[in-house]
Order: C-alpha cells, then sequence, then structure tokens
C-alpha cells in the first residue's frame, strides 16, 4: 500500500521546516515574506509528489469545510436539477463543493437531512423547504447560519430567498388561454400553503376575475398513487368538461397528459407552470410558464457567498420574472383539432 505523503514528508525532502511548507500550502508566503523561488520550489514538489492535504484537519484548523449543502425537492424534476447543476458549477469556481439530496417534499425527511449537514459542519445551506420545517429554518438562523431559501419561502421568517414571480407567471398563463378565447379554464394544482403554490393559484384566480370567467379547480394530494391520480384527473375532465388546463406543476401537467392519452379523452388547450424537456417533444407541443434558472442559481450562490465571506447586512429577498413560452398546445387552431 503507498504511503501517504505528509508535509513532513515535504519539509524532509527539501530541506526546509513543515511551518515553511505549511504557510505555503495555505497561500501565506507573501504576507510571511517566504520567497517566490522558495515558494515555487514547495508547490513544484508538492505537485511532483502528489500530496493531497487532509481536509479533515484543515477545516478543525481554519472552521471552513468549503462544502455548501443544497437541499431540493426533486433532483429527478429538470427544474431542480437545472438549479443544482449551475449552482454546483459556480460553487466550484468559487473553491467550493456541493452535497445535494431530494427531500420529496416530505418535513420529516427535510429536517432529518439539515440536521445531516448540520452534523457534517457544511459551510452554507440553501434549501427549498418543505411545509413543517420552520422551527429546523429558524434554528438554522439563531445560529448565524449562512443560508438561502428558493423556489419558495417561509411567511412572517426574514431569511434571504430567490423566488420567481408566481403570481404574475400564473396570471399570464391565464390570461393568455382566456384572450385565445377559452370559457371553461381550469388549474389543477396541489392541496398546499407553500407560498409558490398559493401565489400560483391566486395568480389563476386573479385572471379569472380580470376575464370574468368561472373558476375551476382540481386539487391533488402530492403523495397519491400516479394511477389514482390519472383515473381522478379522468373523472374532473368528464364532470368539468373544461376546455382549457392550467397545470401548477410540470410534474402534473405530465399526469394530466397521461390520462388523457390513456382514454382517449377530447385534447383541451394545456399550459403548465414550469418547463419541461417533455414539453416540446410532446404532439402538440405544451405551452409552459419558464422560470429563469440561471438568474436564479446566480443570485442563489451570490447571495451565499456573500454570507459565508461577511459581507450581508440584511435578508435579500429576491422575486425574478419568468417567461411565458407559447406553444400549439393553448392555440385555438392547434388544440380545436389536436383530439
Amino acid at each position: 500500500m503507498k504511503k501517504k505523503i505528509l508535509i513532513s514528508d515535504i519539509a524532509k525532502d527539501l530541506g526546509v521546516s513543515v511551518t515553511t511548507v505549511s504557510f505555503i500550502l495555505n497561500g501565506k508566503a507573501k504576507e510571511k515574506r517566504i520567497s517566490d523561488g522558495l515558494t515555487k520550489r514547495v508547490l513544484d514538489h508538492v505537485q511532483k509528489v502528489g500530496y493531497k492535504p487532509n481536509e479533515l484537519a484543515k477545516s478543525l484548523r481554519t472552521g471552513k469545510t468549503k462544502i455548501i449543502g443544497l437541499v431540493i425537492e426533486d433532483i429527478s424534476n429538470p427544474f431542480f436539477a437545472n438549479i443544482a447543476r449551475l449552482i454546483e458549477a459556480k460553487a466550484y469556481s468559487q473553491g467550493y463543493r456541493i452535497i445535494y439530496c431530494s427531500t420529496d417534499n416530505q418535513p420529516d425527511k427535510t429536517i432529518e437531512l439539515i440536521q445531516l449537514f448540520r452534523d457534517r459542519h457544511v459551510d452554507g445551506y440553501i434549501i427549498t423547504p418543505s411545509e413543517g420545517v420552520r422551527d429546523t429554518i429558524e434554528s438554522l438562523l439563531n445560529s448565524q447560519l449562512p443560508l438561502v431559501l428558493f423556489d419558495r419561502y417561509i411567511p412572517g421568517l426574514e431569511c434571504n430567498y430567490v423566488v420567481s414571480d408566481n403570481m404574475r407567471g400564473a396570471y399570464d398563463a391565464t390570461a393568455h388561454l382566456a384572450q385565445q378565447g377559452y370559457k371553461r379554464i381550469a388549474l389543477v394544482t396541489l392541496y398546499s400553503s407553500q407560498t409558490q403554490m398559493r401565489d400560483r393559484m391566486n395568480g389563476y384566480m386573479r385572471a379569472i376575475d380580470t376575464y370574468k370567467l368561472q373558476p375551476y379547480v382540481k386539487k391533488v394530494n402530492l403523495g397519491d398513487e400516479e394511477q389514482a391520480t390519472v383515473n381522478d384527473f379522468q373523472s374532473f375532465l368528464e364532470d368539468q368538461q373544461p376546455d382549457a388546463v392550467f397545470f401548477a406543476t410540470n410534474y402534473l401537467a405530465i399526469t394530466g397528459l397521461k390520462a388523457i392519452q390513456q382514454h382517449h379523452m377530447p385534447f383541451p388547450a394545456v399550459v403548465s407552470y414550469d418547463d419541461h424537456t417533455l414539453f416540446k417533444l410532446f404532439a402538440p407541443t405544451i405551452t409552459a410558464v419558464s422560470q429563469p434558472i440561471e438568474a436564479i442559481a446566480d443570485e442563489l450562490i451570490n447571495i451565499l457567498l456573500n454570507q459565508l465571506d461577511g459581507r450581508v447586512k440584511a435578508p435579500k429577498q429576491v422575486v425574478l420574472p419568468s417567461e411565458l413560452i407559447i406553444r400549439e398546445s393553448s392555440q385555438v387552431q392547434i388544440s380545436s383539432t389536436a383530439s
């Protein structure tokens, strides 16, 4: 088994002190007035012998692990997956590593995972909070740990967060359907008090009021088995007969599209909140409210890095505009013939 290279080995090879090698490896050569020539000789030798620092010892010494905990709802969802990918790249460029996990929007799992990260002494947290975790988030804030929420926030809690303008996005989607001449516009959403779901419901209702239409709302339990949801949605379509449906999330839209196809039902106009790669491949292509993923990732990592560097004085709360991407599924001439 190959012997692990230690700082003392490097010092012995080069005939210098362990302290000098340590200063150079920790970027303190200039501060300690160590010559450029010696610094280069040490760094070249470190590369040659393949020395790897003991990260645990370094974290104990500096109080920093250079690790960020990313707690998201579902890594398989393209919205969260793309956010995670961008955050990871941006954090890596600043010398940080990301450990991320999915909560499935379950409070107990979210609390357990946050505690796991606390036990690992990560430097900061980026979290999509599920319902029922207010006390856990407050505990992080009371411990003055760097933290930023995204996709949703916790009302009344003074905390950094980055969200899209869910109310405006939902209003624009519903208004677009109304402007296309649809009269029976339904909303399919979740039983949820989370801010993003609440705001999407409010945006839908505001557009319904603006265009003097009747609301048709179908709520779904997040944990329901998919086929049960498919059958339930089929019954809703048959009973209410909407001519257009706005889905509050992309996974609800996918389930709804399965119901329409499985039961060979007439195809209503369709809009989904959150785009999905499948929507460009489906026939007809699906209109979607697209959140500004890159801007969200930029704001998240910048806010967190500013906290880690001690540059944040007050909570920063960012609301970013979304974009309605109009495709075939919400246009009258397409939707009326798609069945």
